[in-house]
């Protein structure tokens, strides 16, 4: 055997090749960025900081992130990118030396009821395999063992042409499927409690109907029940015959002619169905939302057992355990149990299978369950399991974009978080991470700081450098990277308690606890300890308790702080009470829209498979408005300007004066309070951070009328300097009388609370009880737990 011999005339280090180890970043304009200009090294990790909706997101995610995609879709054929989303390309003059961008957002995953963790990471389809494989008794393929495959079978004719001859023959078709029948491989049947739908003692005459937005005088709801023949409007409905009650509740769709005009009746469980339930809740309005929590009630499905497999696909194991008992199994057992087979024959998918669970408890997500749905997972457990995919890829050279992966995430498991990362740039990969956490920010090899401000006031880089030259340099961010919150020298008294008896929700273990009234309470713990089981699935929901959850707030680019507040409805009614017209002129979705543009302010223009192109509406200017309902004013400005004022702008505007509108000024005071003052009222929720979602839903949320305001999670996306402004705000809501929970794993928050319940020690099977409760001062002085060890270093710090 011969060896070549490999002559370099030139070394390694001289090579052109390598000096491309910077991205270039020139005149980044996108959203509120003012022509940034930036290098960010290759193969480092490059932490971006600066105050909630400074800029962040905007480089690295709708720059940086979009315009690498952008470019890897190009290179496929025309015919195959017009079945791919069409991106444009970002407002930048230059971006150079982009390598693959791979994303692992705070995305929550969707929440559609058959998409379950294990469907999410492909662990599912390797047990659907290895029972297929080993299973006993054999039912079938791996299909047989899949929740969201129906079992079909069908015969008939088919006819086949070969050449100039035809000839038919009978064809039958058959496949095995594991899906429930009952539940439809949901785990959950749905039930709608029709006394929310009306009120039987009434007749549709007298207006039994109690769903909102359904009023007498509608002839498109009320009035087709009333008009359509079917049913006699002036009979009290329980008196309605058997055949009446069938076509009220169940009709099929029908033709029908009300006052000369043709209409579909159907049946009124149906018709709920799709006009309420087919809806996302989120993008619901509050009133709707809550009237669905009222009337729809979702049980296990009496059938499976909540499983979402038939029988046959129950009956099948190895081991004794079939695959729904597989799929229960907390993920750190599962993998034990999947290392105890050993059959030769399916060692490549063992291997493989072993590697993805043992993942899991890696990134530490050991406590999930596959079966677990994966729209209940926060937005930090989302990101992780995204994360699943890439820790044993062996892929170097790749851009990887993180927002905040520390989300939800205790201090304690924040440093193994830290490690994966590491893991990732030591592989030879570019590591970008939008972070807050001052734990973060210490292991980055640099880091980019923008602001100095939110919105119009940020959108600069204000520094650039190592984390030393960060804390020297002066900026906000700098300035409070080593801020620690003293405890409080006294804590506020209780006015009474909340007592939760024997709470089993998932791993809580008859959890008996009172959670202390009219003081600010901090649920805390692990990931996966049962803090959000405890507060969510214990606290009755209903009069005099305000939840704010994690779930994102939705909204198209003609929603905007304004409409998603209420705020437009009372600026609209001043409009038009002023000028003498009609509310719906002053709404750019509605009669007032710009013909041209129907309201958006730009026009689209589809160019196929290539990225379509928005330009500014040239009739309006952008504006939204047709030029007649411009002429109305109110206090010497139109709607267009109204809207393009900030929230402290147009407090102060409809504060006094002429353009005085108290109810309209309510709204802005609770947006000027959760610190989103500098926003624009007619910004587009699409161009929103995801801290200034998370104040917005807050702000909304303190409009309810309630006793006990329950938080998940308010420091979300928010920067050191914003935490300060929350905690004033926590303040203010307690002194005002309000009970306080919040679930929180930031450690200003805890040292700042009145009363602290910490669950663990563990997550999952390992945690579920009370492990303190007290003040801070005395979980410091305990240190008995994980959070009183991570507390006492952060206050003695």
């Amino acid at each position: 055997m011969s060896t070549a011999t490999r002559t370099d005339p030139q070394s390694p280090a001289s090579h052109l090749a390598d000096s491309h180890d910077l991205i270039r970043v020139h005149g980044a304009r996108e959203n509120n960025l003012k022509d940034v200009s930036i290098e960010i090294p290759k193969r480092r990790l490059t932490v971006f900081t600066g105050v909630s909706g400074s800029g962040k997101s905007s480089l690295v995610f709708d720059t940086i992130a979009a315009e690498s995609q952008r470019l890897i879709n190009e290179t496929y054929s025309a015919f195959v990118q017009g079945f791919m989303p069409t991106q444009a390309r970002p407002e930048v003059d230059v971006l150079d030396g982009l390598t693959t961008a791979i994303i692992v957002d705070q995305q929550r995953m969707g929440a559609d009821p058959r998409s379950t963790v294990g469907t999410a990471t492909d662990a599912n389809a390797m047990l659907r395999i290895l029972f297929s494989r080993l299973g006993t008794p054999h039912i079938g393929p791996p299909s047989a063992y899949a929740f969201n495959v129906a079992s079909v079978r069908a015969s008939g004719a088919i006819t086949v042409e070969r050449g100039a001859k035809t000839k038919a023959q009978k064809a039958t078709f058959q496949r095995t499927g594991g899906m429930c029948t009952r539940c439809e491989g949901r785990g959950a049947v749905s039930d709608i409690d029709l006394t929310q739908l009306y009120d039987d003692s009434k007749s549709i005459a007298e207006g039994a109907f109690t769903i909102p937005g359904w009023k007498s005088d509608n002839v498109w709801t009320v009035g087709i029940y009333a008009e359509s023949g079917f049913l006699d409007p002036r009979k009290p409905i329980r008196e309605f015959t058997r055949r009446e009650m069938q076509d009220f509740l169940y009709r099929e769709p029908t033709k029908v002619k009300v006052n000369g005009v043709n209409l579909t009746y159907e049946g009124l469980i149906p018709k709920i169905q799709k006009s309420f339930l087919s809806k996302d809740k989120e993008a619901m309005q509050p009133h709707i939302r809550a009237f669905v929590e009222r009337a729809v009630t979702f049980t296990t499905c009496p059938e499976c057992d909540g499983t979402r497999l038939n029988e046959g696909a129950r009956s099948s194991k190895i081991k004794r355990k079939s695959i729904a008992d597989a799929c229960a199994m907390e993920i750190r057992d599962l993998a034990e149990w999947v290392r105890g087979i050993t059959d030769p024959s399916v060692a490549p998918l063992l291997t493989a299978l072993q590697r993805t669970l043992d993942s899991f408890v890696e990134i530490g997500l050991g406590y999930l369950s596959l079966d677990r749905s994966s729209g209940t997972l926060s937005g930090g457990e989302a990101q992780r399991v995204k994360m699943i995919r890439h820790l044993g890829s062996s892929l170097t050279d790749v851009t990887y974009v993180f927002d905040e992966p520390t989300i939800g995430l205790h201090p304690h498991d924040i440093q193994r978080m830290n490690d994966l990362l590491l893991r990732l740039r030591d592989k030879g990969n570019t590591v970008l991470v939008v972070e807050h956490k001052p734990e973060v920010i210490a292991i980055a090899d640099h880091v980019v700081d923008l602001g100095p401000g939110a919105g119009t006031a940020g959108g600069t880089v204000c520094f650039e450098g190592t984390v030393e030259g960060l804390r020297a340099g002066g900026t906000i961010t700098g300035r409070h990277l080593d801020d620690r919150a003293a405890l409080k020298a006294t804590v506020r008294k209780p006015t009474g308690t909340l007592p939760i008896r024997g709470a089993t929700t998932h791993n809580l273990r008859g959890v008996d606890v009172d959670i202390p009234l009219g003081v600010l309470t901090v649920v805390t713990g692990v990931a996966g300890s049962g803090k959000s089981s405890l507060v969510h699935g214990s606290i009755p929901t209903g009069e005099g308790v305000v939840s704010v959850d994690q779930g994102p707030i939705r909204g198209s680019r003609r929603s905007n702080p304004a409409t998603y507040t209420g705020l437009l409805d009372p600026i609209r009614k001043a409009f038009a009470k002023a000028n003498g017209v009609k509310p719906a002129l002053f709404s750019a979705n509605s009669e007032g829209a710009c013909p041209t543009c129907n309201g958006a302010g730009v026009v689209y223009t589809d160019l196929a498979m290539m990225a379509g192109v928005a330009s500014t509406c040239e009739d309006c200017e952008g504006k939204r408005f047709e030029a007649s309902v411009l002429d109305h004013h109110l206090g010497g400005r139109d709607i267009s300007e109204v809207l393009a004022m900030s929230v402290t702008e147009a407090e102060e505007f409809f504060g006094a004066g002429e353009a005085r509108t108290p109810a309209a000024h309510r709204i802005l005071e609770r947006l000027a309070d959760v610190g989103l003052g500098y926003l624009s009222l007619g910004q587009p929720l699409t161009t929103l951070s995801g801290g200034e979602r998370q104040r917005l839903k807050l702000a909304t949320h303190m409009a309810e009328k309630g006793g006990v305001y329950v938080l998940d999670e308010p420091t979300t996306g928010l920067h050191l300097a914003d935490v300060e402004h929350l905690l004033a705000l926590l303040d203010r809501l307690v002194d005002s009388g309000k009970s306080v929970i919040v679930i929180e794993h930031h450690q200003a928050v805890m040292a700042h609370a009145d009363w602290i319940v910490d669950l663990g020690p563990g997550a999952g099977h390992d945690g579920g009880r009370i492990v303190f409760e007290g003040t801070p001062a005395d979980l410091v002085a305990a240190r008995s737990t994980l959070t009183g060890e991570h507390l006492a270093a952060y206050v003695g710090g």
